[in-house]
């Protein structure tokens, strides 16, 4: 009996190790806070989301930590949406890259998603202010994560006009955010 029990446990050792690795990721990934619901835009379209998206701003965060010329592309793939981010790093004169996957965290007419960079652990993506173009497509996103802890500036160029960087570090005042906090690309 007790050889059978060494044999099973022995067996189940890596996928208990995976399991704990994993949930230790997921909890540091998300922090020790829980998700806060804020509100979004409604009448959301993810077609009119998709494509190039510039980083103009962020809270600093430690997986962009160090990284410039920050974008984002948003793709339908096989009727998933695809991420793919990219950002350069000076200190190690490379481009990074992470691809992950997203979907709704709820009614897809609200904008609010989740991301995927890990397997099965999702964070939140949720977009609390976006200008459209005379196209009707967004041309400017402020979009928080899982708290204000997590915050970024994103637009469909690398560069905002005065007047939307003002607009938009307004909006980041009323939520009680230092824009001096962010990190400004």
């Amino acid at each position: 009996m007790k050889s059978l029990l060494n044999s099973v446990s022995a067996a189940l050792l890596p996928a208990l190790t995976l399991t704990l690795s994993l949930a230790a990721t997921s909890l540091a990934l998300t922090g020790c806070s829980s998700s806060v619901t804020m509100p979004v835009i409604n009448n959301f379209s993810i077609d009119d989301y998709l494509g190039t998206w510039y980083e103009i701003a962020r809270i600093d965060n430690r997986f962009e930590r160090g990284l410039s010329q920050v974008s984002a592309e948003y793709s339908k793939q096989n009727g998933d949406i695809k991420v793919i981010n990219r950002g350069f790093s000076a200190e190690q004169n490379r481009w990074k890259e992470a691809i992950g996957k997203a979907r709704f965290a709820g009614d897809s007419n609200m904008g609010r998603l989740e991301v995927s960079f890990f397997g099965p652990f999702y964070g939140d993506y949720q977009i609390l202010a976006a200008n459209k173009d005379k196209n009707g497509r967004y041309r400017t996103a402020l979009v928080a994560g899982n708290s204000l802890d997590y915050l970024w500036l994103l637009s469909r160029e690398p560069r905002l006009s005065d007047a939307e960087k003002a607009e938009f570090t307004d909006k980041i005042i009323a939520l009680g955010v230092d824009p001096e906090s962010l990190v400004w690309l």
